[in-house]
């Protein structure tokens, strides 16, 4: 299965979005009730981001006007939808931000899809106890100390990809999902994923200034394609 990616910064957003006709009527709305600058300015990154990873995927005009007829809704489950003129649009995305950076990952219709990107930090060891299995804490540990800060938020990001693919996010216990990170010399590196329900999810992850990026499919999906 083939997904793409597309990443953006702050720096590609377009000047004064809330008076821009990129945004239709509903997420002018949305955007109104959000008070704080952060969220704001994560939530029209995400949107605009989304946007044109789906109009390009679908060989769709990029002005404004088109992009306005182009809603990224939240679902029920609160997952992200796309919607052309009021219809779903044939894909199915995953979005994500972290320290000024978004990310969407767009794949067919039906489609179960995650994906994420996380800042490398340091994390305690109680962190790992409270969200990692038992496998990943004994990961962690055999690793030299320097690499066990990208170990740790490769792992959280991976199950945050793998969450998102189930459609239900941090409302699951993260213990449920198990993450066995496989090694590689491309630019995306393989992953594995193990829900207790015994379902897998095959799918990337890379580092890449300071930042991780993980991505999970099912069916399991080639290497992202970058937009």
């Amino acid at each position: 299965m083939q997904v793409h990616w597309l990443e953006q910064t702050e720096a590609d957003l377009p000047e004064q979005p809330e008076h821009a006709g990129w945004l239709s009527a509903g997420e002018r709305a949305h955007l109104a009730g959000l008070r704080f600058p952060k969220r704001r300015a994560d939530w029209l990154l995400g949107r605009w981001t989304a946007k044109s990873a789906v109009a390009r995927c679908l060989n769709l005009p990029s002005d404004f006007s088109a992009l306005g007829d182009l809603e990224i809704c939240a679902a029920s489950d609160g997952a992200p939808e796309a919607f052309l003129a009021g219809k779903p649009a044939p894909v199915t995305i995953s979005l994500s931000h972290s320290a000024g950076v978004a990310v969407c990952a767009v794949a067919p219709a039906g489609t179960a899809l995650g994906c994420d990107v996380e800042l490398v930090e340091p994390r305690i060891a109680a962190f790992a106890a409270d969200y990692f299995s038992p496998e990943e804490q004994a990961l962690v540990a055999q690793a030299p100390p320097q690499e066990q800060p990208g170990l740790m938020t490769l792992i959280w990001s991976a199950k945050e990809s793998a969450l998102k693919a189930l459609r239900a996010g941090l409302r699951l216990d993260t213990r449920c999902v198990v993450v066995s990170p496989g090694d590689g010399s491309g630019v995306w590196r393989p992953l594995h994923v193990r829900h207790e329900s015994g379902r897998e999810f095959r799918g990337w992850w890379q580092a890449r200034n300071g930042l991780v990026r993980t991505l999970v499919g099912d069916p399991p999906a080639l290497p992202p394609t970058r937009l």
